[in-house]
């Protein structure tokens, strides 16, 4: 019987044994605290690389028919000779009732963005270009339905092209955005020079 009650204490032992270890160490130190259990580990983030937003289209003019405005404006190619670039604007009165025009077109050069070329300056005239010479000064002229006028654009040649050009056909009037035919090869730190309207014969 002895014997019996010495091997079930013994099992007891072998079986519970760890938590009787953990109880007596409690007992002997009650302020032990447990060990921290370590949070699990998280994957390392993944960078994407953002996607580029894509510019908005330039809007431009109309194409085909008659703009709203009453007038189309287009432009013509680029002639070159010694380092002097010419184009030529043709505003056309596709409308219904005449249009007035006494003056030289305003112009505003753009990058394929649409962005302006800051530092290009516009001037009445042809003077300030070099090799240009000079250009007739303005008339007032009536457009009737059907007819065209145009005017000319110099510069020097640079390294930098522009793509489109924003045009008001004289101070006070709508604007409307054009892409050249050609690139204009112009650049920041140039100076355009304008011709003033005159009737196309």
């Amino acid at each position: 019987m002895a014997r019996s009650l010495v091997t079930t204490a013994v099992l007891a032992l072998a079986v519970g044994g760890c938590g009787l270890g953990a109880e007596l160490d409690r007992e002997r130190n009650p302020e032990q605290t447990q060990p921290e259990k370590k949070p699990p580990s998280t994957p390392p983030a993944v960078s994407v690389a953002p996607v580029p937003e894509r510019s908005a289209p330039v809007l431009t003019q109309e194409a085909g028919g008659c703009p709203s405005s009453g007038v189309r404006i287009d432009t013509g190619p680029v002639n070159a000779a010694m380092g002097l670039r010419a184009m030529t604007l043709t505003l056309t009165n596709c409308g219904e009732r005449p249009y007035e025009l006494n003056g030289y077109p305003s112009i505003t050069v753009l990058d394929e963005a649409g962005d302006p070329f800051q530092e290009v300056r516009t001037v009445e005239g042809t003077e300030q270009v070099p090799m240009a010479g000079d250009a007739p000064g303005p008339e007032p002229l009536t457009l009737e339905p059907g007819e065209t006028a145009q005017a000319g654009l110099v510069w020097r040649m640079h390294a930098e092209d522009g793509v489109y050009l924003r045009v008001t056909s004289q101070k006070g009037r709508d604007t409307v955005t054009v892409r050249s035919r050609e690139t204009l090869d112009i650049g920041p730190d140039n100076v355009l020079g304008t011709s003033p309207w005159k009737p196309l014969e």
